[in-house]
């Protein structure tokens, strides 16, 4: 392997991380309706658990309410228990065919919960970006020690890969500010 099959997997894990970060914040509970916070909420229907995606329509009919449209009505009751038990302490409602969520208002105190998060999965991705770094830091070293590179394109790379590193950290940061911005607007 070369320096750049190495830089340009280093990318594709990056864009891993982010996309992990950015899921994990669209299922953060902020005080408005999303259907990314209940989509992967997991059903027991037809024997096995499964996402409440697999086995409902999901929309967002305001601000404050998700409504659910069971395809098979025999999944209602499965549906509202999952929902209920699951940590996102919401309480839906059913007229025997559609399920109404509302969605709280979030207190000054839980806003600031929530912002403790969002800097704790942003270290989390931080954290991967470093792993990653590591990894394909070893790798070059490995190429350099067996004579396949030379010391300079072995620093060469290792100039480019914090470079790239340093990019992505940024882009967490962002990310994680703009979060945080959503989080404390009432």
């Amino acid at each position: 392997m070369s320096i750049s099959s190495f830089l340009t997997d280093s990318e594709k894990e990056f864009q891993k991380i982010l996309n992990h970060l950015k899921e994990e914040y669209s299922r953060l509970n902020i005080g408005r309706a999303n259907a990314a916070l209940v989509e992967g909420i997991l059903v027991e229907a037809y024997g096995s658990r499964q996402p409440l995606k697999a086995v409902a329509s999901i929309m967002v009919t305001d601000a404050r309410t998700i409504t659910l449209q069971p395809w098979d009505k025999n999944v209602l009751v499965s549906i509202l228990k999952s929902i209920q038990t699951s940590e996102l302490n919401l309480n839906p409602s059913d007229d025997g065919s559609t399920i109404r969520i509302p969605i709280p208002a979030l207190t000054q105190e839980r806003r600031q919960e929530l912002v403790k998060v969002v800097h704790k999965f942003a270290e989390e991705a931080r954290i991967s970006v470093r792993h990653a770094r590591q990894h394909v830091l070893t790798a070059m070293k490995k190429l350099e020690q067996d004579k396949k590179i030379g010391e300079n394109e072995y620093f060469g790379g290792e100039k480019k890969m914090q470079e790239k590193v340093d990019a992505v950290n940024e882009v967490i940061l962002e990310l994680a500010k703009s979060k945080e911005k959503d989080i404390m607007t009432v």
